[in-house]
């Protein structure tokens, strides 16, 4: 096999297209959903209300015990069984999102438990109300304990966009192997350059998520 520049500069924007607008989306949207229901369900379950902390425990335990494929499988071709279709990329956002709500959950509830129980108390002293307990004492502490590995999750949902081309999302994996190679039956430079957006991409995130772990350390 040997490297066909012209080719490779060639399908370049379309693999960008297919990642802006199927990959990053995806990744985006199901991140911001999986931080706001992981933060409910991290609530619900500390509060201990009944019944329902029961059932959102049993709920994060089942989805995150099952694989993320299944989990789109199930949202893409049983629910339509049921009377609910979703487009394809609602269907990932959607399975993402709430696949990795629940291990957002298990974040926020190590960074609530983590703060210190004279916090509590000082807001009970100032006669706080629950609400602003948690929204102006425990949550501003407990999220910022844990922001390295909320951004570690999310960098690990953008890597797991592939499994959307399994529910027909023409994201960037898709592209590059079907689009562009079941095409022109060349599967070098597409996969490759696939390979080097995703790299260019998470890296630096990565390195981004390891400096501000560093940043947020308390102090010896």
């Amino acid at each position: 096999m040997i490297w066909d520049w012209d080719y490779a500069l060639d399908i370049l924007p379309t693999l960008l297209t297919a990642f802006v607008q199927y990959t990053l989306v995806a990744t985006v949207l199901g991140t911001i959903l999986a931080a706001a229901l992981g933060l409910v369900f991290a609530i619900i379950r500390q509060i201990r209300v009944p019944v329902l902390t029961q059932a959102t425990t049993a709920f994060i335990e089942v989805v995150r015990s099952t694989p993320v494929v299944l989990q789109l499988f199930i949202l893409f071709y049983v629910l339509p069984d049921l009377g609910v279709t979703l487009a394809p990329l609602t269907t990932g956002v959607l399975g993402l999102g709430v696949h990795y709500a629940c291990f957002y959950a298990e974040v926020y509830r190590a960074g609530i438990d983590a703060v210190p129980v004279a916090q509590w108390e000082a807001a009970t002293a100032l006669n706080l109300g629950r609400r602003y307990t948690w929204s102006d004492v425990v949550l501003p502490q407990a999220v910022r304990n844990v922001l390295p590995s909320l951004g570690n999750y999310a960098v690990s949902m953008f890597k797991e966009t592939p499994f959307l081309a399994l529910i027909t999302v023409p994201e960037l994996v898709l592209t590059a192997q079907t689009t562009i190679g079941g095409a022109t039956f060349q599967y070098l430079e597409p996969l490759t350059l696939a390979g080097i957006i995703f790299l260019a991409a998470s890296y630096p995130t990565a390195l981004a998520l390891r400096r501000l772990e560093r940043r947020l350390q308390p102090a010896a």
